[in-house]
C-alpha cells in the first residue's frame, strides 16, 4: 500500500503505519461514496461507517467533507504523476509526442475509472461543476518539473505558460467529450489530442 500524501488540509499528519493506512481507507470510502451519492449528500460519519473507523478517527484528519475532498484530489494528483512517470521510462526521451499521449490517456484513464474523480479531478470540482484555475495551474507546474527533464528544457516561465494553456485546453475539451458521452466521446477526445498537438509543435519541435 502506497502512503498517503501529507495533504494541506490535514488536520494531523499520520505518523505510524496503522494510522496512515486508516487515512487510505478513510480516503477510499470518502471516493467510492461520491460516486455512489454525490458531494452534496457525502457525509463524514458515512465515510466512517463505509471504512470501518471510529468517527473520531475522520475526524482527528479532517475538520469537514470539503477538506476530505481536498486530499483525495492532492492523492489524485499524486497518483497521476506516477502513472505519468511510469510511462515515460517507457518511451523514448526527448519525444514530447509520447509524452503528450502519456498525459493525456493517464488522465482520461483515471476519469475512467479512478472512484470519486470525476468529482474531484485535481480539486476543481467541487463545489459541483465549479472549474477553478488554481488547480489546473498545480497541474501545469507539475506537468513542467516532470517533463522539463524528460524534453530537456529549461523549466522556465515560458514553458510554464505552454504547460498551462494546453492544460486549460485539454481540460475544458475532456469536460465537453464526458458531457457528451459518460464514457467520454471519442470522436472529440481525437480533436482534442490534435490540438494539443498542433499547438505543443509549434513551441517543442
Amino acid at each position: 500500500m502506497k502512503p498517503v500524501p501529507h495533504a494541506t488540509s490535514l488536520r494531523r499528519a499520520p505518523v505510524q503505519r496503522r494510522s496512515a493506512e486508516r487515512l487510505t481507507r478513510i480516503l477510499d470510502a470518502c471516493a467510492e461514496l461520491l460516486d455512489e451519492v454525490g458531494y452534496d449528500a457525502l457525509s463524514t460519519r458515512a465515510v466512517a461507517l463505509r471504512a470501518g473507523v471510529p468517527i473520531g478517527s475522520v475526524y482527528r484528519f479532517f475538520g469537514n467533507k470539503r477538506q476530505m475532498a481536498d486530499a483525495l484530489a492532492q492523492r489524485n494528483l499524486e497518483r497521476y504523476t506516477e502513472r505519468v512517470t511510469e510511462r515515460l521510462r517507457k518511451a523514448v526521451k526527448g519525444d514530447w509526442r509520447a509524452a503528450m499521449d502519456a498525459v493525456l490517456d493517464e488522465y482520461l484513464a483515471m476519469k475512467r475509472t479512478a472512484p470519486g474523480f470525476s468529482l474531484v479531478d485535481f480539486g476543481n470540482q467541487i463545489p459541483v461543476g465549479a472549474r477553478h484555475s488554481e488547480p489546473n495551474t498545480r497541474v501545469a507546474d507539475r506537468l513542467t518539473a516532470l517533463l522539463s527533464g524528460y524534453l530537456d528544457r529549461t523549466p522556465d516561465d515560458d514553458l510554464r505558460r505552454v504547460f498551462l494553456v494546453a492544460v486549460e485546453s485539454a481540460d475544458t475539451l475532456v469536460q465537453l467529450a464526458f458531457r457528451t458521452d459518460p464514457a467520454g466521446d471519442e470522436a472529440i477526445i481525437t480533436e482534442t489530442r490534435e490540438l494539443l498537438r498542433a499547438y505543443l509543435g509549434r513551441v517543442l519541435d
